[in-house]
C-alpha cells in the first residue's frame, strides 16, 4: 500500500489532500499541531480508517523526531511538505513597518520546517517505491514575477525554501529521490482569503497530476498547479 505524510493536514490544502489521497486508499500520515482539536480531520478518520493522525509542529524537532520513531523503517512514498504561514498578509508591512519577529517567526515555518522535515523523513522516503518529496511553494518566491512592495517575509521564506530545495534536490537524486516545487495557485483558504479564485479540490488535482506524471528528470523543478514552469 502507498503512503503519504502531510504536514499543516487540518485545513486547507493540506485536508484536502489529507481527502484525496485517503479515497485513493493510500496510507496517509496526517500531521498537525494540535490534532486533538482538528474536527474535520477527525471525521475523514471516521470515514477513512487508513489515516494515521500524528502531533507534529515543523518548527519543534522533538515533535519531528518523535513522528520519525514512531514510523521507524516504515517507508514514505511521498513526503508532503504542506504547512506554512503568510503572517503579515493582513498587515502594512512596507519599509518603516516590518515586523522582524514575525519575519524570523516565518522563516522557521516555511523554510526551516519544510527541510527539517525533509532532511528526517529523507531515509523513510529513500526506502519506498515512489521515492519523492513535495514542497507547497509560491509562486510569490519567484524573483521574476516580483511585481509590487511588501509581502518581504513571506517572498523571502519561499525564495530561500526554493533555493534549498533545488539544492537538495541534487543531493537526493544520488539516491532516487525526486523533489518536486509546487505553486498551488491563488486557493480558497484562510491564507487565500475570500477573493481567492482556485477551489481547494482543482489545486489539488492539479498538483497530483503534476505528482502522478513525475519523472527524475523534472526533480527540483518549479511548477504552477496547471503544469506550467514557474521561472526562478
Amino acid at each position: 500500500m502507498p503512503s503519504i505524510l502531510i504536514t499543516g493536514s487540518n485545513r486547507g490544502l493540506g485536508l484536502e489532500w489529507t481527502r484525496q489521497y485517503a479515497r485513493l486508499d493510500w496510507q496517509v500520515h496526517a500531521t498537525c499541531r494540535y490534532p486533538e482539536e482538528a474536527v474535520e480531520l477527525h471525521q475523514l478518520k471516521r470515514e477513512h480508517p487508513k489515516i494515521e493522525l500524528h502531533r507534529l509542529d515543523v518548527t519543534r524537532p522533538d515533535e519531528i523526531a518523535m513522528v520519525s520513531e514512531t514510523l521507524q523503517d516504515q517507508p514514505i512514498d511521498i513526503l508532503l511538505n504542506n504547512a506554512g504561514v503568510y503572517l503579515e498578509k493582513f498587515k502594512h508591512n512596507t519599509l518603516g513597518h516590518i515586523d522582524y519577529a514575525e519575519w524570523e517567526e516565518t522563516f522557521r515555518v516555511n523554510s526551516l520546517g519544510a527541510i527539517r522535515i525533509t532532511e528526517t523523513f529523507s531515509n523513510h522516503v529513500a526506502r519506498s517505491d515512489k521515492g519523492l518529496v513535495v514542497v507547497t511553494t509560491s509562486h510569490m518566491g519567484s524573483i521574476a514575477e516580483i511585481d509590487n512592495p511588501g509581502s518581504y517575509a513571506y517572498r523571502s521564506s519561499k525564495a530561500a525554501l526554493n533555493a534549498a530545495m533545488k539544492g537538495i534536490s541534487l543531493e537526493l537524486k544520488q539516491r532516487n529521490v525526486g523533489v518536486l516545487l509546487l505553486h498551488p495557485g491563488w486557493v480558497k483558504t484562510r491564507m487565500g482569503g475570500p477573493d481567492a479564485h482556485i477551489s481547494t479540490i482543482d489545486s489539488v488535482n492539479g498538483m497530483r497530476a503534476i505528482i502522478d506524471t513525475f519523472q527524475m528528470s523534472n526533480s527540483g523543478n518549479f511548477y504552477r498547479f496547471d503544469g506550467s514552469v514557474i521561472p526562478w
